[in-house]
């Protein structure tokens, strides 16, 4: 790590405390879990403090899904309040998301930086498209989906999710809207399953960071940087429920299509830092 002036610490701190208002925001108001914004945001921080670059993007994923986990609490309880939180679809999702997370980790440990941030760059231009273009052009009428659809998924998100840093909601909010799901009980529900992703991604980044990698990444626990965590959570949570509770208030269309441009161009600018590192 290099010595960092005030001047400059001052500065990273703004730029975090920012990114941590604007992810808390959105995990509650889009049901997106708010690591979309985060690991950007942690790889700029470490990136600044000097952080090897074998590791800086695995502390990226690890943290962001760690503060993911007290965010989708205050994100769940507040759209429980609004009954938008479809339990029975949580509890058919468990094992599998866990099986993908399981997975999730596996890929996330052996992938070398590069090669994450340049996944991370993919995905969000992806999710940027969806959420300009398509979130509220689906079905509105629900379908029943199976259980063979329902395992399969579950997997897949728990996959993806971890070594994305995401709390899986960029994922399972399509998903139920493609089958109907109506858009509040949509991302209400996945706040829900981000918390069971955020907890078992967390353990499963500590782990694999300290069993397989034996990182040793000043105050950080395996991949999992306390440092981010400290900084991130309080405002998180703040903003989480503020976020929830806009979701009963405000017509989303046009801060979809906001939140899809903001993504488009964070796509863009981790596409240009792949490039740099490799």
């Amino acid at each position: 790590m290099e010595n960092l002036n005030f001047a400059d610490l001052f500065n990273l701190l703004v730029v975090l405390g920012i990114s941590a208002a604007v992810a808390g925001f959105m995990a509650g108001l889009l049901g997106v879990g708010g690591g979309i914004i985060m690991v950007p945001a942690l790889y700029y921080a470490f990136t600044v403090l000097d952080f090897e670059l074998v590791t800086r993007m695995h502390l990226s994923v690890g943290t962001s899904l760690a503060i993911i986990i007290p965010t989708s609490i205050i994100s769940t309880k507040t759209h429980m309040e609004y009954d938008a939180v479809d339990f029975k679809m949580v509890k058919s999702f468990g094992i599998f998301i866990l099986l993908g997370v399981i997975a999730g980790t596996f890929l996330a440990v052996n992938l070398k930086t590069p090669a994450l941030v340049l996944f991370f760059s993919i995905f969000a231009f992806m999710v940027g498209l969806f959420f300009i273009f398509l979130r509220e052009k689906l079905v509105e009428n629900p379908k029943k989906i199976s259980n063979f659809i329902k395992n399969i998924s579950g997997t897949l998100i728990g996959f993806i999710s971890v070594p994305l840093g995401i709390g899986g909601g960029s994922l399972m909010v399509p998903f139920m809207r493609t089958f109907g799901y109506d858009i509040r009980k949509s991302i209400g529900t996945a706040a829900a399953v981000g918390f069971l992703i955020a907890v078992s991604g967390t353990i499963t980044m500590i782990t694999g960071g300290k069993i397989i990698d034996n990182v040793n990444t000043p105050y950080s626990i395996g991949y999992i940087n306390l440092l981010g965590f400290i900084v991130f959570v309080p405002v998180t949570m703040v903003m989480a429920r503020l976020g929830a509770k806009a979701v009963y208030k405000i017509d989303k269309k046009l801060l979809s299509k906001i939140f899809g441009a903001f993504l488009l161009m964070v796509s863009i600018r981790s596409f240009i830092e792949y490039l740099s590192i490799t």
